[in-house]
């Protein structure tokens, strides 16, 4: 774990530490795939990470992690629209696989679910809502042995009042209902995960990430047992007085 005093130190110092662990996978391979969280916790990260000189973007393949149902192509909240404003089109990866969340659900995720399949995940860049979840995996529907790679799922309340929050829709009424995500497993499987957890409003969901049981009450603290997972937290999500028992 990596606690910053604030978001863009977090998301600067993320992004210089991913970039490096890419240049080093591409070293190594010819190609790299890489899955990304779309969401305003990403924002610094995938700022810096954008700018990083040095990363054969045309020899890596991206996907997101997740997407809404039922939101028309183009519409701004779409989280693939929230990606490819945020860094695809400043990059230009190779390939960038995106969910169409306006599809037949069951279609999609078989269809996803493929293009997933076909090589194994290198890196998850992604982040933890304030329910716990991680990608859209609330509490009632994640699931740490899924047979699934990416599935259609009901939102929680919790995790919809948090698009509000974040400012990404204007109130609870008009934030979809339904959604696709990759699962649990499929997140697991990267090689390596950088997770960025900035704000106030994560402290309590970095909280029970570190300190609670590794149950599906908090989909979080699966973390934990991955090999290679760092996690990237703030003054504001990490709590001011432990910041300064950690700087002691």
């Amino acid at each position: 774990m990596n606690v910053y005093r604030g978001r863009r130190e977090l998301g600067a110092a993320a992004g210089r530490q991913a970039a490096q662990a890419v240049r080093k996978r591409l070293a190594e391979q010819e190609r790299v795939r890489i899955v990304f969280a779309a969401a305003p916790s990403q924002n610094e990260f995938l700022e810096q990470l954008s700018r990083e000189e040095g990363l054969d973007w045309e020899r890596i393949t991206a996907f997101h992690m997740d997407e809404y149902i039922g939101l028309p192509q183009g519409s701004p909240q779409r989280f693939a629209e929230f990606l490819k404003s945020s860094i695809f089109d400043k990059v230009n990866p190779g390939v960038v696989h995106l969910i169409d969340g306006s599809l037949d659900a069951e279609m999609e995720c078989h269809r996803y679910a493929e293009l997933l399949q076909e090589a194994p995940i290198d890196f998850v860049f992604l982040g933890i809502g304030e329910n716990g979840h991680i990608a859209f995996n609330d509490p009632p529907v994640a699931d740490f042995a899924d047979l699934a790679i990416i599935k259609p799922i009901v939102l929680e309340d919790a995790c919809r009042q948090q698009q509000v929050n974040d400012g990404c829709f204007p109130e609870l009424q008009s934030v979809p209902t339904h959604a696709l995500t990759l699962t649990i497993p499929a997140l697991m499987s990267a090689s390596e995960l950088f997770c960025m957890v900035p704000g106030l409003t994560k402290r309590e969901a970095v909280h029970r990430t570190l300190n609670m049981p590794i149950t599906t009450a908090n989909p979080s603290t699966i973390l934990r047992t991955h090999p290679s997972c760092t996690l990237y937290v703030d003054q504001d999500s990490f709590g001011e007085s432990l910041l300064s028992v950690l700087s002691k």
